[in-house]
């Protein structure tokens, strides 16, 4: 513990370098290097430290996932406690002796509205399998994609710099081929040459080219693209021979500075037969996680889709289609689809009967989400009684389970801070904020969190079985 009195000895300046210092051996390496490396003090005003950031992505990530691991990490420097803000003022890169050569962050972009697709030039088609649909423009940006849409960003700003190899990984339907495919419509827009492929066809690929004896051609074709877009990478798991390939490519990729981006339905250490050297490799750069969208995200999407199509939907019913379903943006889209035939098909008008009527295949729990429902199902998946959920036991696993529901009932229902601690047992409001901004600090750097908070999100809303 610093002495009391330290902030009398020493500037503001220098009490965040410490900070920082510290911080550094506290938070894993990506998230350290991404959102704390480059910031600054700009002042310490009525005993708060005043922090500069690069842009609107790295100040709302800080302010929701950091603040208070930063708090406690400045109280003990100072030796009492203290206030942090965090406001954007892009900063030079300083000299550190102690850093390793890093990757440049591009995260420029102020806000997702102030995003400028460089202009369109003409390149020859080498296959890049691009759909023009998928661009940074039509991604639906909200807190459970907002790390991962602002790593894809800077990828395309500076593709071979920024981040390098890029893995994006989350459920199916989250939008990690959007991103992806975004990442490439950009890259390609501005003059650089980029190929999407998924796993399979570059395994088909290879084996082809293994029997027509035209392995050169095979790896002139995806070792001198400047941008290698690989979707469903744990699809190589098992497959020696094509791993052995894929390793020699990412070698030759990364070590000419071309840019590699993967997306895959688990982190790199959770694919099972994968070889510990490409797991290895996968991590150098950055992993981003996409997780499935809350509820105003989901509403948003909605909107988006319901213009394209130009249909003009009332806002009730978007939120009920967004309230029923749930587990990903393909079921969203398709739920709404659905609702629009019914109506056009059956003479209806848009509203929540006959939302009611063409989304019955939803399981019950999914048409309701309410507490009760939430908490029996979260229950059933962690294999614990809804009365350990309620009650008053304070075991670490008991206790983090209960935090886990109260940040969903939080995103996934309208219901208030009192209304969940009601469900919870009759919990005190301040007692399910505190669960639930834990549980939010703590997604993106507990790969366990995610996975069960992911994971029970996804069971809440499991499509009805129909016996035959």
């Amino acid at each position: 513990m610093y002495a009391p009195d330290m902030l009398s000895t020493r500037s503001p300046k220098e009490v965040w370098e410490t900070a920082r210092s510290h911080l550094r051996l506290q938070l894993p390496r990506s998230t350290y290097e991404t959102w704390v490396r480059d910031t600054t003090c700009l002042a310490h005003e009525d005993g708060a430290f005043v922090i500069g950031v690069a842009n609107a992505y790295a100040k709302d990530w800080l302010s929701l996932r950091l603040r208070p691991l930063i708090k406690r990490t400045l109280a003990d420097i100072v030796g009492h406690a203290v206030d942090v803000t965090f406001v954007v003022q892009p900063v030079p890169v300083q000299d550190d002796p102690d850093r390793a050569p890093a990757p440049l962050l591009a995260l420029q972009t102020p806000d997702e509205t102030s995003f400028t697709a460089p202009i369109p030039v003409a390149l020859p088609n080498y296959g890049t399998n691009l759909n023009p649909r998928y661009t940074f423009e039509n991604f639906i940006v909200g807190s459970s994609n907002r790390m991962a849409h602002a790593v894809a960003l800077s990828v395309a700003e500076r593709p071979g710099a920024a981040y390098n190899p890029l893995f994006l990984y989350g459920g199916s339907g989250l939008g990690k081929t959007h991103l992806l495919q975004a990442i490439g419509q950009f890259v390609q827009a501005s003059g650089k040459r980029a190929l999407y492929v998924t796993s399979e066809v570059f395994t088909n690929e290879l084996i082809a080219a293994i029997r027509t004896q035209s392995t050169e051609q095979f790896r002139a074709k995806y070792r001198t693209i400047e941008v290698l877009l690989l979707d469903d990478v744990h699809f190589l798991a098992g497959k020696e021979q094509t791993q052995e390939e894929f390793f020699h490519t990412f070698n030759a990729l990364h070590t000419s500075n071309r840019q590699i981006v993967m997306t895959s339905d688990r982190p790199p250490q959770s694919i099972p037969t994968l070889e510990e050297r490409l797991r290895s490799r996968f991590g150098w750069g950055m992993i981003a996680d996409v997780q499935p969208p809350n509820l105003e995200t989901r509403i948003a999407i909605l909107q988006t889709k319901a213009i394209s199509l130009g249909q003009a939907v009332p806002d009730d019913v978007l939120v009920l289609i967004a309230q029923r379903a749930h587990r990903n943006i393909r079921d969203m889209e398709g739920a709404l689809t659905k609702v629009l035939a019914h109506a056009e098909l059956l003479k209806r008008p848009l509203n929540a009967a006959l939302v009611e009527d063409a989304l019955a295949y939803l399981t019950p729990t999914q048409n309701k989400l309410s507490l009760e429902a939430i908490l029996e199902v979260a229950a059933s998946y962690f294999g614990a009684s809804i009365s350990e959920l309620t009650g008053r036991g304070r075991s670490a696993r008991i206790a983090l389970q209960r935090q886990i529901v109260m940040y969903v009932m939080r995103e996934e229902t309208s219901a208030s801070l009192p209304q969940v601690g009601q469900a919870l047992g009759g919990r005190d409001h301040t007692t399910i904020m505190h669960g639930c901004e834990k549980v939010a600090n703590d997604l993106d750097t507990d790969a366990e969190l995610s996975r069960a908070v992911t994971e029970l999100r996804s069971r809440l809303y499991e499509p009805v079985r129909v016996r035959s």
